[in-house]
């Protein structure tokens, strides 16, 4: 059995510039990977995908690994163990197939793209400037932050985000802050809405959205009983967490 360790993505701050004539969008935007990490345990010239855990993922032909494998050319068995939160914006299933492209791999960006915007920088990880739909990953240089993640017990679908964020339109009141996806992602699940203003409300002004969500967080450790813990939040139960960012 081999054991690949897929980080997740932290996008510190996500900026679109631009729509393309084939709908994907244009993108600026800082990503670091996590000490928080999902798990893949492989059995060579099998071909199975399954989970450890209970998880709402598909583990047929559309799942990322599975995918991932068909890309490359390869057979295997794959247990997925979750610990990155599902639709909660922190690349775990982009995580989990650049952790097969890394091991029978690499690929190209331009042929990981394919799988999904954050699948190149998830196969080299470290700190980046991403560009352009998510081909484009320029390295910069590690820095050693502490982050404390907030985790509602709902998802939020990066698709229907960026359905949501043309169909507002750009203006300059949505292309404020640091998370041009905020108001669309807000818009699509109202609970992160309220979720997240009760959080800047009872911890700090600064508690920014993970990418599309459903993930928050805030830069520093917060005060806990524990390095993870739960926190009743204004829309069901907040999982907080907190990680350190990883070197590539």
């Amino acid at each position: 059995m081999i054991e690949l360790v897929a980080p997740a993505k932290l996008t510190w701050y996500l900026e679109i510039t631009g729509v393309r004539e084939d709908g994907l969008h244009e993108l600026r935007s800082e990503m670091t990977t996590l000490d928080l990490a999902d798990r893949l345990i492989l059995e060579l010239e099998k071909d199975y995908v399954t989970l450890a855990s209970d998880a709402a993922i598909p583990l047929d032909e559309t799942n990322l690994v599975s995918r991932a494998l068909t890309l490359l050319g390869r057979r295997a068995g794959v247990v997925i163990e979750k610990h990155i939160p599902v639709g909660g914006g922190l690349g775990g299933g982009s995580a989990d197939a650049a952790a097969i492209l890394r091991y029978f791999g690499p690929v190209s960006n331009d042929q990981a793209v394919g799988l999904g915007g954050d699948v190149p920088f998830c196969q080299r990880g470290g700190r980046a400037l991403v560009e352009g739909a998510g081909e484009r990953v320029t390295p910069l240089g590690f820095e050693a932050r502490r982050v404390t993640l907030m985790m509602p017990d709902f998802s939020v679908s990066t698709r229907d985000c960026y359905r949501a964020y043309d169909e507002l339109g750009v203006s300059r009141v949505l292309a404020q802050g640091t998370n041009h996806l905020e108001a669309a992602a807000c818009v699509v699940e109202p609970r992160l809405a309220r979720t997240l203003a009760w959080l800047r409300a009872n911890y700090d002004q600064r508690v920014r959205l993970a990418g599309s969500g459903s993930t928050m967080f805030l830069e520093g450790h917060v005060e806990g009983p524990a390095s993870t813990w739960n926190v009743a939040g204004p829309e069901g139960t907040i999982r907080f967490r907190h990680c350190v960012t990883t070197p590539a």
